[in-house]
C-alpha cells in the first residue's frame, strides 16, 4: 500500500525549492535512535516504504518505529514523446520534500548496534545522505 494523502485540495503543485535547513522535525521526539538527513532531496512514497521494510526485517519487528516524513507533494509527468507546450502533465506519484537536518525515522526498544545496522540498511534505500544519531548524543 503506497503512502499518499487521502485527499488534496489541488491535484497539481509547483516544484518549489529545498533551500536551507529544516527547523521543524530536526530533533528526536519519540525514540532513542534516529536517521537524520544531511542533504535535501525529494523522497518518494516507494523509497519510504522500502526503507521501512528494511528496518522491520532487520529488527525482527522488535521495538517501536516512527516515520517522521510523509509524501504529501504530487509530482506530475508528461506522456512520452509529447511535444513542448500542451500544459502540465498528470500526477504520477507522491514525494516528501526533505530538507537537510530533518529526522526521517526513529527507533526505540532495541540495542544500539542493531539500531545502527537497521538504519544503515534503510539509508541505502534513500536518495540522500543520512546520519545515524542517538538521543543521549552517543553514536
Amino acid at each position: 500500500m503506497a503512502l499518499m494523502p487521502k485527499r488534496v485540495k489541488f491535484r497539481k503543485q509547483q516544484r518549489g525549492r529545498r533551500k536551507g535547513t529544516s527547523t521543524s522535525g530536526s530533533r528526536i521526539n519519540f525514540g532513542e535512535f534516529a536517521l537524520k538527513a544531511i542533504e535535501s532531496a525529494w523522497v518518494t512514497d516507494r523509497q519510504i516504504e522500502a526503507a521501512r521494510v528494511a528496518i522491520m526485517r532487520k529488527t525482527g519487528r522488535a521495538g517501536k518505529m516512527w516515520i517522521r516524513i510523509f509524501p504529501d507533494k504530487p509530482v506530475t509527468k508528461t506522456a512520452a514523446e509529447t511535444r513542448m507546450g500542451k500544459g502540465k502533465g498528470s500526477p504520477a506519484g507522491w514525494v516528501a520534500s526533505v530538507k537537510k537536518g530533518r529526522i526521517l525515522f526513529e527507533l526505540e526498544g532495541i540495542p544500539l548496534d542493531l539500531a545502527r545496522a537497521a538504519m544503515r540498511l534503510s539509508a541505502h534505500k534513500l536518495p540522500l545522505k543520512t546520519k545515524f544519531i542517538a538521543r543521549g548524543g552517543q553514536v
